[in-house]
């Protein structure tokens, strides 16, 4: 086991032994190596001013995507690639078209959120071509602006596509010849002592999950990372010392995404990015919905898995996931079990799953016919805010009656859960508003919702209902009021 990190940053490689395995890349940056165009706005994945990009090789073609460095940690950079606003200045001093097209279109004020803006921008430039004004505002929903405005920002990102220079390709072949030379065979593992206790923290990163399981089962009590958008926050901020730390994202078989004939697997360590395009093809409202988690940061770096493995009952994929059927398989050892997905959240805090036991891959069956799945998610703001209710209403019918309904509901109750009285309330009956009212009076019997900072109760019930009358009226075709984003992302 190699205990030493290794990473490419400025086209050269850097290699750091044994760092503190809960570093956040953002303090890296700025207290170690003075990177200081990397800013810390909110620690929590929300603003994106500390937003960097990395780069990987995925099926052999290099890959850039834009995540929120102050809740990545350090030995995650292993194998990759990590580019910065500084990283972005040329030989001779000229500016790179991203921030060029920026100074050009008057895209800055104060300053302080460009760093940022300009990552997100460079993520967005590699990917090529003139992007649509709906990607754009999808790039952007992550990056807060307080005194710019977004507007001269959303011509910066037209404009920056007009003074694209060409490729350089025998840059990109050593970059890419670099990333080779990176790819680790091993298990990674890093030991060091806190800096404010001293005590040691250990750190794992297998890339089988044969290794997986071996470690897992010699240290059951470890705590599971895998793009760190909840873990991270555990430590900016609640100040968590997690002693020991399971890295999943090197498990090349938890990273795979399959489709079958009957149904589409998700490996664990699969990001949103990766699974929406494959959700929303199948199930077109799950991918609009995965779309408006988080930004684009965010859904670069988090997992359904891991979602699901920390049992939010606020997670926005859980509800959508439950209604469309999926189960979930777990390990421990060469052993695995599978539930419905739904079983897997026994309360508050508290899910089944054993210590030494891991998330291992989500099934999702493919849409039956006369099926019809909807899904909605409620909240203050439309990108970037946790829901106060989330929906999702899997209806088949033969002929006019539902065969078999499936509803669920998050934000209403300690964990996702399903609407049995309303299920109970609709299947063998006709799919028509007399049905419709028994199920929205069954719906105080499943949930009696509670008042926070984000909903009361009463809305929350009032929401409910309103919901699963949308759901009615958008599947019996009797009102037009299908409303999604432009084409080139409702699938994702």
């Amino acid at each position: 086991m190699s205990g030493t990190v290794r990473f490419l940053l400025d086209g050269r490689y850097h290699e750091l032994q044994n760092p503190d395995p809960t570093k956040t890349v953002l303090n890296f940056l700025r207290y170690k190596l003075a990177r200081t165009g990397t800013k810390e706005g909110c620690a929590e994945g929300d603003c994106g001013a500390c937003t960097v990009v990395l780069g990987e090789l995925v099926d052999g073609m290099l890959r850039y995507r834009a995540v929120n460095a102050c809740i990545l940690f350090v030995p995650t950079l292993d194998g990759k690639e990590l580019i910065t606003t500084e990283s972005l200045k040329s030989a001779d001093g000229a500016l790179h078209p991203v921030q060029q097209a920026l100074v050009d279109t008057h895209g800055s004020q104060c300053g302080f959120c460009t760093p940022g803006f300009v990552m997100s921008l460079y993520a967005l430039y590699e990917e090529g071509g003139q992007p649509s004004r709906a990607r754009i505002n999808d790039t952007l929903a992550g990056n807060l602006c307080r005194c710019t405005g977004y507007g001269p920002i959303i011509d910066a990102a037209k404009r920056m596509q007009e003074l694209r220079v060409p490729i350089d390709a025998d840059a990109l072949h050593e970059r890419m010849d670099a990333l080779k030379a990176l790819k680790r065979h091993e298990t990674l593992k890093l030991s060091a002592k806190d800096g404010l206790t001293g005590n040691l923290k250990e750190y794992y990163a297998p890339v089988t999950i044969e290794e997986l399981s071996n470690i897992s089962l010699a240290y059951p009590d470890a705590t599971y990372l895998a793009g760190g958008t909840d873990v991270g926050l555990w430590v900016t901020k609640h100040h968590r010392e997690l002693s020991q730390v399971i890295y999943i994202g090197d498990v090349a078989e938890l990273k795979e995404i399959k489709v079958t004939d009957q149904s589409v697997e998700i490996g664990a360590g699969a990001t949103y990015s990766d699974a929406m395009e494959v959700l929303g093809r199948h199930y077109p409202d799950m991918g609009e919905l995965v779309r408006r988690i988080g930004s684009v940061q965010i859904r670069n770096s988090g997992t359904i898995g891991g979602n699901i493995a920390n049992g939010s009952p606020i997670g926005d994929s859980m509800p959508a996931l439950i209604a469309a059927g999926a189960t979930l398989t777990l390990r421990m050892g060469e052993m695995e079990r599978t539930m419905p997905l739904e079983d897997y959240f026994i309360d508050y805090g508290k899910q089944d799953r054993m210590p030494g036991e891991f998330v291992a891959r989500i099934s999702l069956p493919k849409p039956r016919e006369g099926q019809q799945f909807r899904a909605y998610k409620i909240s203050k703001r439309f990108d970037q805010d946790i829901s106060a209710v989330c929906a999702a209403f899997s209806i088949t019918l033969d002929g006019d009656a539902v065969s078999e309904a499936r509803v669920a509901f998050g934000g209403l109750a300690a964990t996702p859960k399903r609407a049995r009285a309303v299920e109970v309330a609709l299947t063998g009956k006709t799919w028509c508003e007399e049905s419709l009212e028994a199920a929205l009076d069954a719906l105080d019997q499943d949930y009696a919702p509670i008042s926070d900072m984000r909903a009361s109760a009463d809305y929350r019930m009032m929401i409910a209902k309103n919901l699963l009358r949308k759901a009615f009226i958008e599947t019996t075709g009797e009102v037009g009021t299908r409303v999604l984003a432009a084409p080139e992302v409702a699938h994702g």
